[in-house]
């Protein structure tokens, strides 16, 4: 009989929640744009002639978490790197969704330099505040 504590699922599952809930804001900013790359690096691995098949689920992962970045901007505290930000996320979403209807792994070499530049921004981020220590 398997109890939570010997499920190894169960235990990665709780270890991961309890890193995003403690994690400083930044992290997970960064957490999200490697998660985007990976499930990138999945569509670009994957055969999009598939109707239902990874391709489309990589994209979907991908353009899921760029939507979560677009969401979470606050304009009102930096109205122009905010807009600068919704503009890049807006055409990793706008690559993605062509690669989808397409079917094709072509737009997303586009979208993955975009998320990858913008990851190394944020990785120097967290560097420079010192959150990464903490982790």
């Amino acid at each position: 009989m398997n109890t939570p504590a010997s499920d190894p699922r169960a235990v990665a599952l709780a270890y991961r929640q309890a890193t995003l809930e403690n994690a400083p804001p930044v992290k997970i900013v960064r957490m999200l744009y490697e998660g985007a790359l990976r499930f990138l690096d999945r569509a670009l691995a994957a055969n999009a002639q598939e109707a239902a098949g990874a391709f489309t689920q990589a994209c979907s992962r991908a353009d899921a978490i760029a939507n979560e970045l677009r969401c979470s901007l606050d304009h009102a505290v930096d109205p122009a790197t905010s807009r600068d930000l919704d503009r890049l996320y807006l055409f990793v979403q706008d690559r993605i969704a062509q690669a989808v209807i397409d079917r094709t792994t072509e737009p997303l070499p586009a979208a993955r330099r975009v998320m990858a530049t913008l990851l190394e921004g944020w990785t120097a981020v967290e560097a420079g505040t010192g959150a990464g220590a903490r982790s």
